[in-house]
C-alpha cells in the first residue's frame, strides 16, 4: 500500500508542476497576448508582473516536478493563485470580449488547484522520489 501511496503522491506533485510549467512556457511564447489579457483586466506594470509570473511558473513548476522545496513552492503557488483569481478571473466584473462564464469556471478550477497545493504544502515529511528527500539522507559511509 505504501508504494501505491508514494506513486499517487509523486504523480500528483508532477501533475501540479506541469500545470504551472506549461503555462509558464506559453507565457514566454505568447507574451503579447498574455500582456493584452492582463491589461484588459486593469493590471498595472504588466511587463513586470508577466515576467515575474512566468519565472515563478517555470521555476516553481520544475521545483514541484523534481521535488525541491515542495512545501514552500506549493504555498507560494497557492498565494499566487489567490492573487490571480482576485485580479484576473474576477467573474463579478464584465469585460468586453471576455466570457463571464469562462472566468467563473477558471475561478472555481483555480480554487480546486489551490486546495491541492494547500494539501501538498501541509504534507508532513519529504515527498517521495524528490530532491528534498535525497538532500535529507545522511551521506554514504563506507
Amino acid at each position: 500500500m505504501e508504494i501505491v501511496q508514494q506513486a499517487v503522491g509523486v504523480t500528483g506533485r508532477c501533475l501540479l508542476g506541469l500545470y504551472f510549467l506549461i503555462p509558464g512556457i506559453t507565457k514566454v511564447t505568447g507574451f503579447g497576448a498574455n500582456a493584452a489579457y492582463m491589461e484588459k483586466h486593469g493590471m498595472v506594470f504588466v511587463p513586470f508582473f508577466l515576467i515575474v509570473t512566468l519565472i515563478l511558473q517555470i521555476g516553481g513548476g520544475l521545483f514541484l516536478i523534481v521535488g525541491f522545496q515542495v512545501r514552500i513552492t506549493a504555498l507560494m503557488f497557492a498565494l499566487m493563485i489567490l492573487a490571480i483569481n482576485i485580479v484576473m478571473h474576477d467573474f463579478w466584473n464584465v469585460y468586453e470580449g471576455l466570457s463571464q462564464a469562462h472566468e467563473t469556471q477558471n475561478f472555481v478550477k483555480n480554487l480546486a488547484i489551490m486546495a491541492g497545493l494547500l494539501v501538498l504544502g501541509a504534507h508532513q515529511g519529504e515527498s517521495p522520489l524528490s530532491v528534498d528527500q535525497r538532500l535529507k539522507r545522511p551521506p554514504f559511509n563506507a
